[in-house]
Protein backbone atom coordinates (compact mmCIF):
# COMPACT_ATOMS: atom_id res chain seq x y z
CA UNK A 1 0.00 0.00 0.00
CA UNK A 2 2.90 2.60 0.68
CA UNK A 3 4.32 1.75 -2.62
CA UNK A 4 0.80 2.57 -4.63
CA UNK A 5 0.66 5.66 -2.36
CA UNK A 6 4.34 6.72 -2.77
CA UNK A 7 3.44 6.08 -6.81
CA UNK A 8 0.50 8.49 -6.61
CA UNK A 9 2.01 10.84 -4.78
CA UNK A 10 4.84 10.94 -7.50
CA UNK A 11 2.30 11.73 -10.11
CA UNK A 12 0.48 14.45 -8.44
CA UNK A 13 3.81 16.10 -7.90
CA UNK A 14 4.55 16.28 -11.14
CA UNK A 15 1.30 17.67 -12.13
CA UNK A 16 1.70 20.19 -9.72
CA UNK A 17 4.88 21.18 -10.79
CA UNK A 18 3.67 21.19 -14.12
CA UNK A 19 0.83 23.36 -13.63
CA UNK A 20 3.25 25.87 -12.03
CA UNK A 21 5.19 25.48 -15.30
CA UNK A 22 2.45 26.28 -17.93
CA UNK A 23 -1.11 26.68 -15.61
CA UNK A 24 -0.42 29.91 -13.32
CA UNK A 25 0.75 33.41 -13.83
CA UNK A 26 1.24 34.71 -10.34
CA UNK A 27 5.29 33.92 -10.01
CA UNK A 28 4.57 32.68 -6.58
CA UNK A 29 2.45 30.35 -6.80
CA UNK A 30 4.58 29.33 -9.21
CA UNK A 31 7.18 28.61 -6.73
CA UNK A 32 4.74 26.81 -4.60
CA UNK A 33 4.04 24.93 -6.97
CA UNK A 34 7.07 24.20 -7.96
CA UNK A 35 9.09 23.65 -4.37
CA UNK A 36 5.82 21.45 -3.38
CA UNK A 37 6.42 19.24 -6.56
CA UNK A 38 9.95 18.84 -6.03
CA UNK A 39 9.84 18.25 -2.31
CA UNK A 40 7.09 15.69 -2.62
CA UNK A 41 8.69 13.98 -5.75
CA UNK A 42 11.35 13.06 -3.85
CA UNK A 43 10.00 12.27 -0.95
CA UNK A 44 7.74 9.74 -2.94
CA UNK A 45 11.09 7.93 -4.76
CA UNK A 46 13.02 7.92 -1.20
CA UNK A 47 9.89 5.96 0.34
CA UNK A 48 10.01 3.59 -2.20
CA UNK A 49 13.63 2.89 -1.78
CA UNK A 50 13.71 2.62 2.02
CA UNK A 51 10.78 0.76 2.46
CA UNK A 52 12.04 -2.61 2.52
CA UNK A 53 14.33 -1.92 5.33
CA UNK A 54 12.15 1.06 7.08
CA UNK A 55 9.11 1.17 6.77
CA UNK A 56 7.57 3.29 9.28
CA UNK A 57 9.92 5.96 7.53
CA UNK A 58 8.76 5.67 4.28
CA UNK A 59 5.05 6.29 5.47
CA UNK A 60 6.33 9.39 7.32
CA UNK A 61 7.83 10.62 4.11
CA UNK A 62 4.98 10.40 2.51
CA UNK A 63 2.19 11.96 5.38
CA UNK A 64 5.34 14.88 5.71
CA UNK A 65 5.31 15.45 1.83
CA UNK A 66 1.91 15.14 1.69
CA UNK A 67 1.30 17.86 4.28
CA UNK A 68 4.08 20.17 2.89
CA UNK A 69 3.21 20.12 -0.34
CA UNK A 70 -0.18 20.42 -0.34
CA UNK A 71 -0.29 23.18 1.95
CA UNK A 72 1.99 25.15 -0.68
CA UNK A 73 -0.33 23.51 -3.55
CA UNK A 74 -3.85 24.96 -1.45
CA UNK A 75 -1.93 28.20 -1.22
CA UNK A 76 -0.91 28.32 -4.74
CA UNK A 77 -4.80 27.85 -5.68
CA UNK A 78 -5.55 31.09 -3.87
CA UNK A 79 -6.00 29.60 -0.38
CA UNK A 80 -5.56 31.27 2.42
CA UNK A 81 -1.71 32.13 3.62
CA UNK A 82 -1.97 31.19 7.35
CA UNK A 83 -1.77 27.47 5.86
CA UNK A 84 2.29 28.68 5.42
CA UNK A 85 2.76 28.08 9.02
CA UNK A 86 1.35 24.45 8.18
CA UNK A 87 4.19 23.59 6.06
CA UNK A 88 6.64 23.27 8.16
CA UNK A 89 5.31 20.51 10.21
CA UNK A 90 5.60 18.40 6.65
CA UNK A 91 9.15 20.03 6.75
CA UNK A 92 9.56 18.39 10.56
CA UNK A 93 8.27 15.10 9.44
CA UNK A 94 10.20 14.89 6.39
CA UNK A 95 13.28 14.82 8.45
CA UNK A 96 12.24 12.48 11.41
CA UNK A 97 11.06 9.86 8.08
CA UNK A 98 14.93 10.40 7.02
CA UNK A 99 16.38 10.42 10.87
CA UNK A 100 13.76 6.82 11.34
CA UNK A 101 15.60 5.64 8.34
CA UNK A 102 19.21 6.55 9.16
CA UNK A 103 18.23 4.66 12.35
CA UNK A 104 16.33 1.63 10.55
CA UNK A 105 19.47 1.26 8.06
CA UNK A 106 22.23 1.44 11.17
CA UNK A 107 20.44 -1.43 12.98
CA UNK A 108 19.84 -3.77 9.41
Amino acid sequence: MIAILACLSAALAIGAGAFGAHGVTDPKAAEWLRTGGLYQLIHAVGAIAILGVARGAAALLLIGAAIFAISLYVMALGGPRWLGAVTPIGGTLMIAGWLWAAWSFSRA
